[in-house]
């Protein structure tokens, strides 16, 4: 560790310290795994992960976030969220992730002041600033810190210190929410989420690590990284029939490869079809 990160991690340190009791909005991701590590160290029992479970949230990335917390000894709890209840939320706008957040904070402020916990903190980071910005307002709205940003501690440098730490997730690539697979003004419910959800999970079972299933109606747009083109191709027949049974008609993989937050962007890629359905007349 170079002497700079070093001081940064002592920053993030005395941050979490100066609090006196914290809980960790923690998702298993690296951001929050590490803040979760260090609050842990610096204040033992007095550290609390907090992990966030709706219908937006994998059932395997839950698991994953509970095996690190047992692994590194982080104290955890599972708090259940009703952010696809809030008919805003489900209406899919822009700023979606605003109501989601808002939901989750107000579940770990309840706790935080019927409990006594000195603050809540999440996993922001210093280059999180414009990729998650209305997360992090509904965050600032409700008082919750960020460590990590106040440290002034980057995603690079996020992943050397998981590293140094031996934090399980130090390597694991980034996991947004099943939502996020959906394109703006789709209405989103549980039973589509869990559509998107089987989908990905068929894709985890055939070892890939990263990519999105995005959800366009009877067609599943798949990003994955470009090196594992020939891998995808390779397994075209069991892809196509996984992710027909989770209730896809069509399937095409996004020669423009996997990215985050493809979905807000305009739609300037070119898909690759691989689905073995007959053609139609027309």
């Amino acid at each position: 560790m170079t002497p700079a990160l070093a001081e940064k991690f002592d920053r993030l340190r005395s941050i979490l310290r100066g609090c006196g009791s914290v809980l960790v909005a923690y998702s298993g991701g690296v951001d929050s795994a590490l803040v979760a590590a260090a609050a842990s160290l610096e204040l033992k029992e007095k550290a609390l992960a907090c992990i966030g479970v709706s219908p937006s949230y994998p059932a395997r990335e839950m698991r994953h976030a509970i095996d690190v917390a047992k692994q590194m000894n982080i104290a955890y709890r599972v708090v259940n969220t009703e952010e696809h209840l809030d008919p805003r939320y489900a209406a899919n706008p822009a700023n979606r992730c605003y109501f989601c957040k808002s939901e989750l904070h107000d579940r770990l402020m309840e706790i935080a002041v019927s409990e006594g916990w000195g603050a809540v903190c999440d996993g922001v980071h210093a280059d999180d600033a414009t990729d998650h910005r209305h997360g992090i307002a509904a965050a600032r709205e409700h008082g919750v810190r960020s460590p990590l940003a106040e440290a002034g501690i980057t995603k690079a440098e996020v992943r050397e210190l998981a590293r140094e730490l031996n934090l399980p997730a130090w390597d694991k690539p980034a996991m947004a929410c099943l939502s996020s697979r959906v394109p703006h003004g789709t209405p989103i419910t549980p039973e589509l989420l869990r559509q998107i959800e089987t989908a990905e999970d068929a894709l985890v079972e055939l070892g890939f690590e990263q990519f999105r299933v995005r959800h366009h109606g009877q067609v599943a747009r798949i990003e994955i990284p470009p090196e594992d083109f020939e891998k995808a191709m390779h397994h075209r027949e069991e892809i196509v029939a996984a992710l027909r049974a989770a209730g896809y008609e069509f399937v095409a993989l996004d020669l423009a490869g996997f990215r985050s937050g493809s979905l807000s962007r305009s739609p300037d890629v070119v898909q690759l079809q691989i689905s073995t359905a007959p053609q139609r007349a027309g």
